[in-house]
């Protein structure tokens, strides 16, 4: 039986984005994370001489969804850097990206590891004069062939 009966809050969580600097090193803070999700396909198949009246389910492939992540912009070039990598040199972009929620105290408990992760879009920020308060954002949408989820303790 777990330990602890509290869910987890979602505001605690680092992203590894692998890059250039090193596996310990991740690159950029963001503020959210969304997509996070693995889909089986379902194939139905019934044998014309089947006696029961129904389809049989089979699982077939499964996919990974595409991951959203939102950060305010720094003065930093490593998702453009990131993305011009990709555009030229194909698979040679591949990386792992490691998304890891953490307690209250900072200590991680769970961890999505997405691999062969590529970045499939960039959107920059909506600029407007007229604000003052609001944070230029961009997001990047991240493609990934594979996902496992593990505790991270």
């Amino acid at each position: 039986m777990p330990d602890r009966t509290t869910p987890y809050g979602a505001f605690n969580f680092a992203v590894n984005l692998n890059g250039p600097i090193g596996e310990d090193q991740p690159l950029g803070g963001f503020s959210d994370v969304s997509g996070l999700s693995n889909e089986i396909t379902i194939a139905e198949y019934r044998n014309g001489n089947d006696r029961p009246n129904h389809v049989r389910k089979v699982p077939g492939i499964h996919k990974v969804g595409d991951v959203t992540l939102k950060r305010g912009i720094v003065s930093s070039s490593d998702l453009w850097a990131w993305i011009t990598q990709t555009r030229n040199q194909g698979i040679v972009g591949k990386r792992t990206v490691v998304i890891t929620l953490r307690n209250e105290s900072g200590t991680p408990v769970q961890k999505w590891t997405l691999g062969g992760v590529v970045p499939m879009k960039y959107t920059g920020p909506t600029l407007a004069a007229k604000g003052g308060g609001d944070v230029a954002m961009e997001e990047l949408v991240l493609s990934s062939e594979s996902m496992e989820v593990e505790a991270a303790n």
